[in-house]
């Protein structure tokens, strides 16, 4: 099974979000317990898609407007911080 702890993720983000690319998903242990878990975006979309068949429209919509560059910067969304 593909289960990572707490600890183990914090002090491995960055590989560990290329093994959930590979795996698909991990389960996140927190003191023996699973208590979330980390999914791909691929499969995340399928499972939203599951639940409600708009927000798949929308994110196909978004992802064509980012590819058309019709998209805003974090500055222009929030200012200079």
């Amino acid at each position: 099974m593909n289960i990572v702890t707490t600890t183990i993720l914090r002090n491995n983000l960055a590989d560990i979000i290329d093994e959930v690319e590979r795996k698909k998903y991990l389960l996140v242990a927190k003191k023996g317990n699973i208590t979330s878990a980390l999914v791909n975006i691929d499969l995340f979309e399928d499972l939203i898609a599951l639940v409600n068949k708009k927000y798949l429209e929308s994110i196909k919509k978004a992802r064509a407007e980012y590819k058309k560059g019709d998209f805003l910067t974090h500055t222009e969304v929030f200012g200079k911080l």
